[in-house]
């Protein structure tokens, strides 16, 4: 079993060098904000929590610091529970563990629009996902992109001037890109800025398409460092920044980028999860309770076997051409008719996007065509809902299963992978995972590994993964649990926090595992 103290003791320690480095403030900006108000069918304001990720990791750093973090604030509630300042204190009870602000932002209708939809997940994010065919032209958009990041920079500088001594300001992906230069011009030299960047970098044949492409590099080589999940994607922006920026100095071997008089680190750092959290949430009566109640409400037989696949509805995802190959497996392997079930967990996301509306017609019509074509009076191949489900349910989910099947045709690293490897108890099952996932790069050995667009042989690997002998199975399982164990949430926070120790420190170097 890892050993949580140590883990635990190894951020803390991480955080006294960053601090004693620059300064005793830590500022974080992020699109989403960790905790929202709305109100409640009573009336009353509620509150809600980060359930996990990456979220809540950061949320327990802050409340060890008593930091700012400033977001936009989207909650129905949010602008009726901030003071004068627009800040309110999170958690909003004060519970054991500390307490920190949150800072947020109100953005107009053409802002949200302009912004969010329009630049950020109809540019951005098809482009660094490498589906070109669905960038569209950003127009207006790209002065409510900018504009909504000056709104970020002011808060961020004034958040910065507040602190003692030089902060670090931490600012999180694709919607703040162009927030490092703003806030540089804004608060000089004095902050030390690092970005994480959640998604995949693009090669510079693909990054070369994007629009105001100059921008968004000289807006990012702002940060004193860069974070990517995976290297690669490293070397992708390194790239990028070669052949896009005039008088940048790149040296791609050093990970570095000299360019207006300043140097840019950039570093892998893959992101895990809390495993030991999810393991006890595996094992709870809760879940328990609730993967049996899902198998006699959804029609599952107890003996029936079960793949489980976890997503958003969104493009990247590969659903389609995973439902694609499980209607090859059960066309091929009659066997698997009644004795497999395969559900699909679905969140709808951006549904406003035509994209993505699209994409969850496409997902809906490839269930009932499986459906349609191998459904028993007794059995049904995939069961599909959109249901929200808690944390503690989907962990009984991905206990339960025995194929464990994530295969995004493009993703940044991927959560649900480990949340899945987590969760595996005596008898584990097998990971079914993509090439395509930056996730791919840490856990590919053992998993079984599929090209999403090949559907027969993906359907071949579906059937090797049901047909492994109990000891591969437990050999490959043990050493999935190994590999996020050791590069679990905390781990990863603590590797970011080293980076950035390093970048600032006089020295210049305090190596991450992933500099190895």
């Amino acid at each position: 079993m890892p050993n949580t103290h140590l883990r635990a003791d190894r951020v803390e320690a991480d955080f006294d060098r960053l601090l004693s480095a620059a300064g005793d403030g830590l500022v974080v900006a992020s699109n989403r904000q960790p905790y929202r108000h709305d109100y409640g069918d009573d009336g009353e304001v509620t509150v809600d929590r980060p359930a996990g990720g990456l979220t809540a990791g950061l949320d327990e750093v802050m409340r060890r610091v008593d930091g700012t973090w400033i977001a936009w604030g989207d909650g129905e509630a949010d602008a009726a529970v901030v003071d004068g300042d627009d800040t309110v204190a999170v958690p909003p009870d004060g519970d054991a563990g500390g307490t920190y602000t949150l800072r947020r932002l109100w953005l107009d209708g053409d802002e949200v629009q302009g912004y969010y939809y329009e630049l950020s997940n109809q540019v951005l994010w098809p482009l660094c996902h490498a589906a070109l065919a669905t960038v569209e032209s950003c127009g207006d958009a790209w002065a409510d992109y900018r504009r909504v990041n000056e709104q970020f920079a002011d808060a961020m500088a004034a958040a910065a001037t507040d602190a003692d001594g030089d902060p670090l300001v931490w600012l999180h992906d694709y919607h703040l890109a162009l927030a490092p230069r703003q806030l540089r011009e804004r608060a000089g030299a004095g902050p030390t800025l690092a970005h994480t960047w959640h998604i995949p970098w693009p090669s510079w044949d693909t990054f070369r398409a994007c629009p105001n492409r100059d921008a968004l590099l000289d807006g990012l080589l702002g940060n004193d460092l860069l974070v990517f999940h995976v290297p690669r994607y490293c070397e992708n922006f390194l790239r990028s920044a070669d052949r896009g920026l005039d008088g940048a100095a790149v040296d791609v071997d050093a990970g570095t980028v000299e360019y207006r008089g300043r140097t840019t680190t950039v570093r892998a750092a893959p992101m895990g999860v809390p495993a030991d959290r999810i393991r006890e949430q595996a094992g709870s009566a809760e879940a328990a309770g609730f993967r049996a109640a899902f198998r006699k409400n959804r029609g599952i037989d107890r003996d029936t076997r079960l793949a489980v696949g976890v997503d958003r509805l969104d493009y990247t995802k590969g659903v389609v051409q995973r439902l694609d190959a499980f209607e090859r497996l059960f066309a091929d392997n009659p066997r698997y008719r009644g004795e497999l079930t395969f559900v699909q967990i679905g969140t709808e996301s951006r549904s406003a996007i035509p994209a993505y509306a699209d994409y969850q017609e496409r997902v809906e019509a490839a269930v009932d065509r499986v459906n349609d074509r191998f459904a028993t009076d007794d059995w049904r191949p995939v069961v599909y809902t959109t249901d929200m489900i808690s944390n503690e349910g989907l962990a009984g989910l991905y206990r339960e299963a025995d194929l464990g099947v994530v295969s995004p045709v493009r993703d940044g690293m991927n959560l649900v992978a480990q949340e899945y490897v987590a969760a595996g108890a005596d008898d584990p099952g097998v990971l079914v995972l993509s090439d395509q996932a930056g996730v791919h790069d840490t856990l590919g050995e053992w998993a079984v590994s599929v090209r999403p667009h090949d559907t027969n042989g993906f359907a071949a690997a579906l059937d090797d993964a049901l047909s492994m002998p109990e000891r591969e199975r437990r050999r490959r399982a043990n050493a999935l649990a190994d590999g996020i164990e050791d590069d679990d949430l905390d781990s990863w926070l603590a590797d970011v926090l080293s980076a950035v120790a390093g970048v600032a420190s006089a020295d210049g170097g305090v190596p991450t595992r992933a500099d190895h």
